[in-house]
């Protein structure tokens, strides 16, 4: 099955705000889209109202799309699935999706996270359910803020693939005059920016709940791009891609952005509230709550040095104040910015 330029049988598996946003994209861009959601309300909103009011409010869906809870009913037929549910999810939900999806079908992730109980990217969970096809699976990533792509401002993402054709299928699929998309054959890479940036958001969140200023966050998003680096480099991933859409520019948006929700829940966290109550309060989820545990973890398992996803992991998992965090990181050994290693 070869996607071509021609219009596709496309289904979006999770209707969350960028999952309902890239359905929008999708159709907007002449093909045919079905969408899924576990939640009947939101099923409900969308054919009663035309918008997705809980998780992308303001936006109209045009009547074409198509929206169910029936999971079988969405991913029958479609020559791409796209693959949008909470990271710590996709695994059961894909599950559930396989024995309907054709062999051929171009699997797209755009989950961003880390599988807490496996360690495995999402990339990892899609292969152990569908062994024969990991040469259709691509990893969409990037700068993306859902309402900016509904609203059709220019952003651009990457598309990875370990394969040439399926990266290449998926960028002619996407891409449109607002929505550029470059290919990068760096899954792991891709990846591992993609689900970290979540972590070092959250502690820009925190500085900023703290009071702290600019040179705070300059140098935050600085040292949280190091410690990305590092980790995906001896996981085998490629330096050049954490300067890239997938690195820098998905970590300079989730960590500067009034619409990121990690940086939202750090803030939070900054200015004295639990972890529990901030959830609590949360319809959307803000991936990397979970990620930083899987951050943590696999720094272990790695052997490499992470001082603030160590901190962010304090916070969250342990109750550490988060004025105590930043003076900690604040009173590391000296040493040189650069020694050589990323």
């Amino acid at each position: 099955m070869r996607l071509g330029g021609r219009p596709v049988e496309a289904a979006v598996v999770g209707a969350g705000s960028w999952g309902t946003a890239l359905a929008h994209l999708l159709h907007r861009n002449g093909h045919s889209v079905r969408l899924w959601s576990f939640d009947e309300d939101v099923v409900r909103a969308i054919r009663e109202t035309g918008e997705n009011g809980i998780f992308l409010p303001g936006f109209a869906l045009s009547p074409e799309i198509q929206v169910s809870g029936e999971l079988a009913e969405v991913v029958s037929g479609a020559e791409l699935v796209l693959s949008v549910s909470p990271s710590q999810f996709v695994g059961q939900v894909m599950e559930r999706a396989a024995p309907y999806i054709d062999p051929g079908t171009l699997l797209v992730s755009a989950s961003k996270g880390i599988e807490i109980a496996s360690l495995r990217r999402m990339d990892e969970v899609l292969v152990e359910i569908f062994p024969m096809q990991e040469d259709r699976m691509v990893v969409l990533s990037g700068p993306s803020f859902a309402s900016e792509v509904a609203e059709g401002q220019p952003t651009l993402v990457v598309a990875a693939s370990r394969s040439h054709e399926a990266r290449l299928e998926a960028q002619r699929v996407f891409r449109s005059e607002t929505f550029r998309v470059y290919t990068n054959p760096d899954v792991i890479g891709v990846e591992i920016g993609g689900a970290l940036k979540n972590v070092i958001a959250l502690a820009a969140g925190v500085c900023a709940g703290l009071g702290f200023g600019q040179n705070t966050q300059a140098a935050l998003i600085t040292r949280g791009l190091a410690e990305i680096t590092r980790l995906g480099v001896a996981m085998g991933a490629q330096t050049s891609t954490f300067y890239g859409l997938a690195g820098i520019g998905d970590l300079v948006l989730t960590c500067t952005g009034e619409s990121s929700r990690n940086r939202m829940v750090g803030t939070r966290l900054g200015g004295g509230e639990t972890i529990e109550r901030i959830l609590s309060d949360m319809k959307a989820v803000a991936e990397g709550v979970r990620t930083a545990a899987a951050a943590h973890a696999l720094a272990s398992r790695f052997e490499v040095e992470m001082p603030i996803v160590e901190q962010m992991y304090a916070i969250l998992e342990e109750g550490k104040p988060p004025l105590e965090a930043v003076k900690e990181l604040m009173l590391r050994d000296p040493r040189p910015e650069s020694d050589g290693k990323p």
